[in-house]
């Protein structure tokens, strides 16, 4: 058949035609154009998209507008006053100039409402990035009215300056090219503005010649763009769009939309999305996805070759960029992250299978994937800051080194524990510091052979993995992080869209079953009320803190209580030892068992996340609870119980479904507590809460890093580490 592109369909072709675009490194898969029904299909994608909200007003794109005009007179007022410092000629300073490039969503043409701008300003060789840009610039920036929230990342892979113009979103790069005077007509894509260029350069240019030539490959660019836009939602809804976290990122989705677009050069943008889950299921990583051959130059910068390269030769799922120097996009996949990609796609492409013999609505394909209940186990990494501007960059640094901790859990445990990172945010409202929490899904490899006894202990990991955090450049104090294992009954309700848990069926066969004793291994679950948790907070607000006796162990904070057995003492929990190190145990597994596993803190640590109450001495006692993932974990106003079955680590109440993931437990994690014992070690008495008067009660109540959750009751057993 013809090769022309979709957009000359239904016509013949005149004898002045161009040749067709080009369709890649192969010959199409098909070139079919739709059927009625594919169209119709379309039409219904396309009216889905608009609906939900995918598409910006023209007021808004208008307003982008202004803002881009804006920042062009900005950066060329900044350029010529350089000029002129600099003593070069008032012809200089006349000609001086400074170029605005756009790329990513913005230049592809499938930004959403409140997306940001990904900008470029190209300037010429005697301006440079370092003092100009992230100085000079920056100071100018920081002085207009119109800038809010900068931030400058000159230390990023890709140097960036963050900021909100008129509360629009921009990210600005700078390339400084070996030209005098930049002119307006400059041609990005052209080899020419490499010349004499150093990599972090490249880098910065290599975002807008990428979208030049995506756009330049596909056969018809409006099928791209409608079929991205669906993608990239799609790739949102199902928790797998973030570069940064080890999935993909904006480039990523689009060179592979494009890919499919070339393999179906006719299709309409309902085909090309059935058909992208198609070969992307059976797609064999680590093959690499490519838009054209991939260009050698004698410019000699590094491109992508796992033939020369060894460090490509590791890359799980290379998807390579179309412009010199060719790079893998997507070098920050995992084996753990490419499995969870695979999966979505496998569910995708059921969906679209569905749609396509009329089973399903597109509305289908959207579902939110369930992070929540999906795994039994999690980390949770919570980030404390200062203030909002201290978090904004402390949660940005360390959102880049999460991937850092999927890597290295993979590499201490041979990928026998898998790890799922999920790339969103939550906020606990409550807290009254700057707070976000990040959590990653953690679960046993599929088909591992689990001998008796054999455990998960990534403790060494996950220092290793805070002590390359706490090297951040720019930190300041208040700057916190806390690791911590959950059980999926203990995730705080803050993560849920109506701020509780969704219902799950009874466990319980009986409700004899359901009230069974914590002496007798079940799970005491008593859920309370929003009003009742509200009530018990402002009881325990207006009660007096008093010291107590080694009886009744006090705690400084304020958000949460919890009554530590009788038991426990005999097998005490905690010990401080001469150096001031505190031990304590979280729970890890052993299979389907639920084992123990010790925990180092620091001085720092203890006393992390205090600030706000008087500090307590040394020779005061203060509570320190550690529940099941080694942290003080929220329970709304029930008591978290200790007791002991006789088996020094055991958790009694352990997950009822079994729980056969790798569960990792961090408590490296600085605790926010200090560590609650007198010079005597012994562990707090054990009452049920309601045996307590209201000061004992408050002397119980732990400082922690959420709100009020009304999680299920733990009962745990903490054992004497010496």
């Amino acid at each position: 058949g013809s090769e022309m592109g979709s957009e000359a369909l239904g016509a013949s072709p005149p004898a002045q035609q161009p040749p067709p675009k080009q369709s890649g490194v192969t010959s199409p898969l098909s070139r079919a154009g739709p059927s009625e029904a594919d169209v119709q299909r379309s039409k219904e994608l396309e009216k889905f998209l608009l609906d939900a909200g995918l598409h910006e007003s023209e007021e808004e794109c208008a307003r982008r507008e202004v803002v881009l005009a804006r920042i062009k007179q900005v950066v060329i007022d900044w350029v010529k006053e350089l000029t002129r410092l600099r003593g070069y000629t008032d012809q200089m300073v006349e000609d001086a100039n400074a170029v605005i490039f756009t790329f990513g969503s913005y230049r592809l043409g499938v930004h959403g409402p409140g997306a940001d701008i990904d900008t470029l300003c190209v300037g010429p060789s005697y301006v440079n990035r370092e003092e100009d840009f992230f100085f000079i610039l920056h100071n100018i920036l920081a002085e207009m009215e119109e800038v809010t929230e900068l931030q400058p990342v000159p230390d990023a892979h890709v140097p960036v300056m963050k900021f909100k113009f008129d509360g629009i979103s921009i990210d600005l790069l700078y390339a400084s090219i070996s030209l005098l005077v930049v002119p307006d007509d400059l041609d990005i894509s052209h080899v020419s503005v490499l010349y004499n260029v150093d990599e972090p350069t490249v880098r910065s240019l290599n975002g807008c010649r990428v979208a030049d030539q995506i756009l330049k490959l596909v056969p018809n660019a409006e099928h791209f763009r409608t079929t991205l836009r669906c993608l990239k939602f799609w790739a949102k809804r199902r928790g797998v769009y973030s570069n940064v976290t080890g999935f993909l990122g904006g480039v990523n989705w689009a060179l592979l939309v494009a890919r499919v677009c070339q393999l179906y050069p006719n299709a309409v943008p309902s085909m090309l999305v059935s058909r992208f889950f198609r070969v992307y299921t059976q797609w064999r990583w680590p093959n690499p996805v490519m838009l054209c051959a991939i260009e050698e130059d004698e410019l000699g910068f590094s491109v992508w070759d796992p033939r020369k390269n060894p460090r490509d030769r590791t890359h799980h799922m290379p998807i390579i960029t179309p412009a010199y120097p060719c790079m893998n996009s997507s070098y920050n996949v995992s084996t753990s992250t490419l499995r969870v990609m695979t999966e979505q796609f496998q569910f995708g492409n059921k969906i679209c299978e569905e749609i396509e013999l009329n089973k399903a609505l597109w509305s289908a394909l959207f579902e939110p994937y369930l992070f929540f209940e999906n795994y039994k186990n999690y980390l949770q990494v919570d980030i404390v800051a200062a203030d909002i501007d201290d978090l904004r960059a402390w949660k940005g640094w360390v959102e880049s080194r999460l991937r850092q901790l999927t890597l290295m859990i993979e590499r201490d445990t041979y990928g026998k524990l898998q790890c799922h990172p999920y790339p969103h945010e939550y906020a606990d409202p409550l807290r009254l510091c700057s707070h976000c929490a990040f959590f990653m899904g953690l679960q046993r490899k599929e088909g591992e052979i689990i001998q008796e006894g054999q455990q998960f202990d990534i403790r060494g990991t996950v220092d290793e993995f805070r002590h390359s955090v706490n090297m951040y450049m720019f930190w300041k104090p208040g700057m916190e992080i806390y690791v911590s294992h959950v059980r999926r009954r203990q995730i705080p309700s803050y993560v849920f869209p109506d701020g509780y848990k969704r219902s799950r069926p009874p466990r319980f066969s009986s409700p004899q079953q359901a009230e069974k004793s914590p002496g007798e291994g079940g799970e005491v679950c008593r859920p309370g009320s929003g009003e009742r948790r509200l009530k018990r907070k402002k009881e325990l607000e207006g009660a007096d803190v008093k010291q107590g006796s080694p009886e009744k162990r006090q705690s400084i904070g304020s958000e949460r209580a919890v009554s530590v057995s009788p038991e426990s003492r005999q097998a005490s929990d905690m010990t401080i030892s001469e150096s001031g190190i505190a031990r304590s145990e979280v729970c890890q597994f052993e299979g389907d068992k639920e084992v123990n596993v010790e925990v180092v803190k620091s001085d720092r640590e203890r006393c992390a996340g205090i600030a706000d109450v008087p500090f307590v001495s040394s020779s005061s006692v203060v509570t320190n609870f550690l529940n099941e993932d080694g942290f003080c974990r929220d329970t709304g106003p029930e008591s978290l119980t200790c007791s002991s079955d006789g088996t020094p680590g055991s958790i009694v109440g352990s997950n009822s479904q079994g729980s056969s993931q790798g569960d990792s437990c961090e408590g490296d994690s600085e605790s926010l507590l200090d560590n609650g014992y007198g010079n005597d070690g012994k562990v707090v008495e054990d009452r049920s809460e309601e045996d307590l008067e209201p000061n004992a009660l408050l002397g119980m109540v732990l400082k922690s890093m959420g709100g009020v959750d009304s999680g299920p009751v733990q009962k745990t057993v903490l054992r004497h580490v010496k």
